[in-house]
């Protein structure tokens, strides 16, 4: 035998304590009563405590709550063997973490406001497989495809736009290293999820996102940011901003022709950030969810039977034999 939630078996050491209390309470109603008289006193045909009836009370309840927590913890033993096939879907996320993602036209940042609808993204997900790649003006795979959701939030909550040491925005090179990841697997849809300003410095995205098309990869993409954009910072500080070779601020823009061209060429859809509605739910809910599932993992594995019923029912008999069985007796 095994339990299902072993954490349970921790309230065992509540029984010592309700013990305690029922003596406390018994002695406590015997000290009240011999003020009153003395018991040997009590004339005949008058109403007695029962010190045998109230240990026995006190048995079944604690036998009750044992019983209770039992349950809880969901004993289980016999088991049987199925087969279980996860279906989902392969979502790789690429996050740009240049210098303009820490522009504040978008609050608090781009980058931090990405970060966030991530995590919001992740609640959704359903069995789907999940992975992140970074990219500034190169790009790495920061977590593989993976349904351990914890893991791939502390991947991504670790990146900062000090993630690639290499500056610039090389759009290209997270589409190449989403090729590379996804690799020639055979499935209905290998998913590219880019979210970025848009401002592409180095490469032909669109001569890459051909090649993407070409390996089977659609690439939705989330245009962060505003059109009017704003000056980009380079450190904490309120007037920390980045300046050009010449001295000139340099003020980030949003790009939305390439980021629609991107996905036009891959037959994804492109989603531009506003506000609270930062696109990612509806990529997922709309666009993503309906896509045609591939199995992602096929295997053997026992399937316990569950016998917390048994200890409920020996729970429930003992709490209602301890409500028949009367304190006082007639003597």
């Amino acid at each position: 035998m095994h339990f299902a939630d072993p954490r349970m078996l921790h309230l065992l050491w509540l029984l010592p304590l309700l013990a305690w209390l029922l003596h406390a309470l018994y002695y406590r109603r015997q000290s009240r009563l011999s003020r009153v008289v003395a018991l040997k006193l009590l004339p005949e045909g008058t109403t007695q405590f029962s010190l045998r009836r109230g240990r026995l009370k006190a048995a079944l309840f604690l036998f009750g709550v044992a019983a209770t927590i039992l349950a809880l913890a969901r004993p289980q033993w016999g088991y049987a063997m199925r087969e279980v096939k996860r279906q989902g879907l392969d979502i790789l996320i690429a996050v740009d973490v240049s210098k303009s993602m820490l522009t504040q036209d978008v609050t608090p940042n781009r980058l931090q406001r990405t970060k966030l609808a991530i995590k919001d993204l992740v609640k959704k997900l359903k069995g789907d497989r999940v992975g992140i790649i970074a990219f500034a003006g190169d790009a790495f795979l920061v977590c593989p495809l993976t349904i351990d959701y914890n893991g791939f939030l502390m991947g991504m909550s670790d990146l900062d736009a000090d993630t690639i040491p290499r500056g610039g925005t090389n759009i290209s090179s997270a589409i190449e290293e989403a090729v590379k990841t996804y690799g020639d697997k055979n499935q209905p849809y290998k998913v590219l999820v880019l979210v970025t300003d848009g401002e592409d410095l180095e490469g032909d995205v669109l001569k890459i996102a051909r090649k993407a098309k070409d390996k089977g990869i659609r690439i939705f993409t989330v245009g962060i940011g505003t059109q009017e954009g704003d000056l980009i910072r380079s450190g904490t500080a309120a007037s920390e901003f980045l300046k050009d070779s010449e001295g000139n601020y340099v003020k980030s823009q949003l790009n939305e022709n390439l980021l629609q061209q991107i996905a036009y060429i891959t037959g994804g859809a492109y989603v531009r950030s506003s506000g609270a509605q930062f696109g990612l739910d509806y990529l997922y809910e709309r666009q993503l969810a309906p896509i045609e599932k591939h199995e992602i993992e096929h295997k053997i594995e026992k399937k316990y039977y569950e016998r917390f019923q048994w200890f409920l029912a020996l729970a429930l008999m003992a709490f209602a034999l301890e409500s028949l069985v009367p304190l006082w007796k007639m003597s």
